[in-house]
This record gives structure tokens, C-alpha cells and sequence, in this order.
């Protein structure tokens, strides 16, 4: 019973005890581990335990160790299979390089562009500012002139209106004149 039992997983690693000398092996052909039973079952006698509690205890610990091996050997990675990872990872870390640096490039175009695209648009600005204020300009000398005009004309009727006053004030102190004269003169007559 023992003996079918563990015979797949187990192979001799003493000739003492061919029934209970097995050698301890993972699933794993890289690694080899030897569990010498027949040594074991030995201790468990000497322990006091008799033949089958000794087999009995021995086969839960050659399953314990198995599967403890199994558990463990199934967390590792060959030599091959970390190169392996390793090149997987320095590729991908050079295609992320490398999209980084084309979206790097294309941002840097983009930005580039953007910025080129707002420098036309301000000179567009300053030139319809420009043209602005040029318009606003030649209105406001329109304006003035046209006041200046304005006001010329009125300087000149009004310059008008003085002289016409001038000329009837003369012409009244004239007239006064002539009548104060014709006055001495009637009174000269009349005195005389």
C-alpha cells in the first residue's frame, strides 16, 4: 500500500530499504529533492510509534513536503522565463520610450502651431487696431477742421457785424457831428 502509493513521486535513494527508501522529487525536472523515508520511519520507531503509525505520520509528511515544494517551486520562474520577462519589459519600456518622444513631438507641434496661429492673430489685431485708429484719427481732424471752418465763419460775421457797427456809429457820430455843427452855425445866426 505504501509502497503504490508514493512509488510515481518517489524513488529509491538507499538500497538498504528499497520499501521505504524514497527519494523526495518535485514536478519540477530542474530541481532535485531527496527525502530519505526509510531514515525517517526509523527516527519514528525509535520515538516509540509503532511500524504503521511510523508509515502513517511519514506519508502525511512526504505529502506536507510535496506540496509545500510544489507550492513553492510553482512562485519561481526559470532563468529562461525571467530573461524572457526581462526582454518583454526592456521592449516595452523602449515602445513607451519611444510613444512618449512621438507624443512629446506631436504635443510640441501642436503647441508650436497654436502658438504661431495666436502670433497671426495678434498682428491681425495690432493692423485692424492700427486701421482703427487711423479712421478714428482722420474723423477726429475731419471734425476739427470742419469747426475750424465753422468757426472762421463765424469770426468773420461777426467781423462784419463790428464793422457795420463801426461804419453806423461813425456815420451816427457824423451826423451828430453835422447837426451840432449846423446848430453852432443856426445859433451863430441867430445870435449874430
Amino acid at each position: 500500500m505504501f509502497r503504490t502509493a508514493f512509488q510515481s513521486l518517489y524513488t529509491p535513494s538507499r538500497t538498504v530499504a528499497p520499501s521505504f527508501s524514497r527519494s523526495f522529487r518535485t514536478t519540477t525536472p530542474a530541481h532535485d529533492f531527496h527525502f530519505d523515508t526509510h531514515h525517517f520511519v526509523q527516527r519514528l520507531e525509535r520515538e516509540g510509534l509503532n511500524r504503521a503509525q511510523a508509515e502513517g505520520i511519514m506519508s502525511a509528511m512526504a505529502e506536507v513536503i510535496d506540496e509545500s515544494i510544489r507550492n513553492m517551486t510553482s512562485n519561481m520562474v526559470t532563468k529562461s522565463e525571467q530573461e524572457k520577462h526581462h526582454y518583454t519589459q526592456q521592449v516595452d519600456f523602449a515602445q513607451l520610450k519611444s510613444e512618449l518622444q512621438l507624443m512629446e513631438k506631436n504635443d510640441l507641434s501642436m503647441v508650436k502651431a497654436e502658438n504661431d496661429r495666436l502670433v497671426t492673430d495678434i498682428e491681425k489685431l495690432k493692423q485692424r487696431l492700427r486701421e482703427e485708429v487711423a479712421r478714428t484719427q482722420a474723423g477726429v481732424r475731419l471734425d476739427l477742421n470742419l469747426e475750424k471752418g465753422r468757426i472762421r465763419e463765424e469770426a468773420s460775421r461777426q467781423e462784419l457785424k463790428v464793422k457795420e457797427v463801426d461804419t453806423r456809429i461813425e456815420q451816427e457820430i457824423a451826423g451828430l457831428r453835422a447837426a451840432i455843427q449846423s446848430s453852432k452855425a443856426s445859433l451863430v445866426a441867430v445870435s449874430g
